[in-house]
């Protein structure tokens, strides 16, 4: 998703966002897809821009849609940052719909898409889901205010986020660049990190 950004390869992470997320419900009260709006920071988001806009302006949606399209298919390696379970299952994710990068005044990256379950899930039973990088090259952080918006849910549903422990003496020694990258593929480091968001409904 990042290749080209250039920074020091001393210790994770690299990039961090500010997330928001939207849940989305059918008229049956079942979890279709998940709707990410992150948020990138400075540097990346400068990155990024490089070389697109006209007259100082904030480049366009359309002068962006190369890279959103770059960054969608890349994330899909890394099953798009995003887990979702209910109990031990974890559920699939269909192909993202709906996406492209915005900027704002101040030439601030975002990056919207939707990211459909390939099968509607009840929420009858407690929903779990995490939006995290698992080699933390990404510090994706949930929104201080609203970070979590459930769209068209049925009435009653309740909702939390649970923060993760602080990381051990030893974990916070592992954060380096020679130990993150000779991750074997399905070990997952980003988890220790991750805000879990849990739901239900009635």
């Amino acid at each position: 998703m990042l290749a080209g950004l250039s920074a020091p390869a001393l210790a994770h992470p690299h990039v961090w966002v500010a997330a928001r997320e939207e849940i989305l419900f059918d008229p049956q009260g079942e979890i279709t897809a998940i709707r990410h709006i992150w948020t990138f920071d400075e540097m990346y988001s400068a990155f990024a821009v490089q070389g697109l806009g006209k007259d100082g302006k904030p480049p366009t949606r359309e002068e962006m849609a190369p890279l959103a399209k770059t960054n969608v298919e890349s994330l899909a390696e890394f099953q798009y940052f995003t887990a979702a379970k209910t109990g031990p299952k974890y559920h699939e994710f269909g192909e993202p719909t709906d996406y492209w990068l915005e900027t704002d005044a101040n030439k601030i990256v975002t990056l919207r898409f939707t990211l459909p379950l390939k099968n509607p899930v009840s929420a009858r039973k407690p929903f779990t889901f995490m939006v995290y990088d698992p080699t933390y090259f990404v510090d994706i952080e949930l929104e201080k205010q609203d970070p979590v918006v459930l769209k068209n849910a049925p009435s009653g549903c309740s909702m939390s986020t649970i923060k993760p422990e602080p990381l051990t003496g030893s974990d916070q020694s592992k954060l380096s660049e020679s130990y993150l990258s000779g991750l074997a593929p399905g070990q997952d480091f980003g988890i220790k990190l991750a805000t879990r968001t849990l739901l239900a409904c009635p």
